[in-house]
């Protein structure tokens, strides 16, 4: 029996084919398709139950890791932020000193010749000999250059001609003079032919005095042939060459000499300190200047104030100084570029330290004072408390004991293979890592408490500062790595690098011995060690006599000590090669 359409129920989705039949629909009649509108059971709330709580989790996870990992730091003197009080920090020290410390006013100058000297021709010529080198250091009087002198020497001779005729017009003059005054006194001759004669004898002795200077200009024109230099100094680059023709109408000389020996050095202070200038020159007293380089760094020479310039520049508002150098040694030169230090006085017992120490807070000036009444070890790095040595070669006891004691820089590491000092028993011929002991490695270097000090500063000079109040002497001062500091932090000090220069030039320079091969150490059998420069930081040392640096290497060894245990534990942890040095 057949359906017909309108008895089978049309799906809304396919109007051609019957509900039953649609793509929706599995046939069955409790299928879940065939009910869209009753809601899901189950399930649903507990999905969103879990994503809310992982959603949760992730977000306090990353809170908590962002409060545990930030900083722990604490406002500084001043508003800056330093270091936890639990952190050791590495700093340099410069220690306060009562000393007498000069009081000066600095300024740029720039050196000049004390004389300079351009020697040009005084007569025309022809240049027959040049008398120098260039750059030579010449004597007043010395000779230069020679002009050829011949033509001013016939001058001279011509001259000379001359005074020898006029000599003898002049005695026949006088001669007839005499003889007409005779003739007039007999009345022989006219009064005026008598004085006509005596005329001629007076211009006849007008002309030798006349000839007499010809002969000594011809003289002086000769001399200037011979070109000598007026002063003592250095000669520069010469301008001629011999056959060179000069004129004394020409405006460039023939040469430049400079008096370097004393020297000069023209400096400018501002106006408002030229009272200072002259209340210490008064009564004749010398202030002493001294002349250093460009860096201001190291003092050339040592001189003394000539003058001051009887005007100031209105321009700007400064006036000129002159001082005086021997310059002996010869350190200051023409035209160089120098910084003066003008000394106003020497003040004594001034409590001078560093200025790279003086910080500035809130409170006002301050510096970090290293207090070593409170040292404490600094804190373990490296290996374990049980963690002793292992054995020698051929076996040996484990070595009983503290770990590495050492300083975060790893200065001492632990008793490990190779050490000075072996206690424990070792097998046949073989020695213990050595024994570290209860209290494992001896530390060589200590932390310290610093405290925040108040002071006054009176005045600076050049790289130190003259406290007024706040230390005493022999106070030891943070110079470098403040930023990292607060009050109560530990630092590790160590001597500027003006303490360590300061004591190499006390020492005796022979005594400055630079080992060539940094990183081995010296054995008594003449050899090197061949541990590496990476290993040498790391290398075990014990109880023993060997004592250890600040680079943690021993201080003496012997050809036997040389070697590493076969496991040998090292202070970090590492395991030892294993392998043992032949004896030689």
């Amino acid at each position: 029996m057949s359906l017909t359409a309108s008895e089978h129920p049309v799906s809304s989705s396919h109007p051609a084919l019957p509900d039953h039949a649609s793509p929706s629909s599995t046939g069955l009649a409790n299928d879940a398709s065939q009910h869209p509108g009753e809601p899901k059971k189950g399930g649903s709330w507990l999905r969103v139950l879990i994503l809310i709580l992982l959603v949760g989790g992730a977000i306090g996870f990353v809170v908590y890791r962002i409060v545990t990992n930030k900083p722990k730091e604490t406002a500084g003197p001043g508003g800056r932020r330093g270091g936890g009080a639990g952190q050791i920090v590495p700093v340099a020290f410069d220690v306060a000193t009562l000393k007498t410390m000069p009081i000066s006013l600095q300024a740029l100058g720039t050196v000049t010749a004390y004389n300079t000297v351009t020697l040009r021709s005084r007569v025309d010529g022809q240049i027959t000999r040049v008398n120098f080198t260039e750059g030579q250091r010449v004597k007043q009087g010395q000779l230069l250059i020679e002009i050829d002198p011949r033509p001013y020497a016939a001058a001279l001779e011509q001259a000379k001609g001359n005074l020898t005729r006029d000599q003898a017009n002049a005695a026949y003059a006088q001669a007839q003079a005499q003889r007409y005054s005779q003739l007039y006194a007999a009345g022989v001759v006219s009064k005026e032919s008598t004085q006509t004669q005596e005329s001629t004898a007076g211009q006849a002795v007008g002309t030798l005095a006349a000839d007499r200077a010809a002969i000594d200009a011809a003289q002086v024109n000769l001399n200037y042939t011979r070109i000598t230099s007026p002063i003592n100094g250095v000669v520069g680059l010469r301008q001629v060459d011999v056959g060179n023709i000069v004129s004394a109408a020409a405006t460039t000389g023939l040469v430049v000499i400079t008096q370097v020996q004393p020297i000069a050095v023209i400096f400018t202070l501002p106006e408002d300190q030229i009272p200072q200038v002259f209340s210490h020159m008064r009564g004749g007293q010398k202030l002493v200047a001294e002349a250093w380089d460009r860096s201001n760094s190291q003092k050339l020479a040592t001189g003394s104030l000539l003058t001051v310039d009887n005007q100031i520049d209105t321009t700007t508002g400064t006036a000129k100084l002159k001082a005086v150098f021997q310059n002996e040694s010869n350190e200051l030169y023409p035209n160089q570029f120098v910084n003066i230090h003008l000394i106003l006085e020497n003040r004594p017992n001034s409590l001078v330290i560093p200025a790279a120490a003086i910080q500035t807070g809130n409170g006002g000036t301050f510096v970090y004072a290293i207090d070593r009444t409170k040292g404490q070890a600094n804190p373990v790095a490296g290996g374990g408390a049980a963690g002793g040595g292992r054995g020698g070669r051929n076996g040996g006891g484990n070595a009983n004991g503290g770990g590495a004691n050492a300083p975060a820089g790893g200065a001492n590491t632990a008793a490990g293979p190779g050490s000075a000092d072996a206690n424990a028993a070792g097998g046949s011929g073989g020695r213990a890592g050595g024994q570290a002991g209860a209290g494992g490695a001896r530390p060589s270097n200590q932390n310290f408490p610093v405290q925040v000090v108040q002071v006054v500063v009176d005045s600076t000079q050049g790289t130190n500062v003259i406290l007024r109040s706040g230390l005493k002497p022999g106070d030891q001062v943070v110079t470098d790595g403040q930023e990292k500091l607060q009050p109560g932090s530990r630092v590790i000090p160590r001597p500027s690098d003006d303490m360590q220069a300061a004591r190499k030039a006390a020492q005796n320079p022979d005594a400055q011995k630079v080992n060539p091969n940094p990183g081995a150490g010296d054995f008594s059998n003449g050899r090197d060690s061949d541990v590496s420069p990476a290993m040498a930081g790391r290398r075990g040392q014990g109880q023993g006599a060997a004592g250890t640096d600040s680079s943690g290497l021993g201080s003496s060894h012997t050809p036997n000590q040389n070697r590493e245990g076969a496991n040998g534990q090292m202070s970090n942890g590492a395991n030892g090669s294993g392998r043992r040095r032949p004896q030689q």
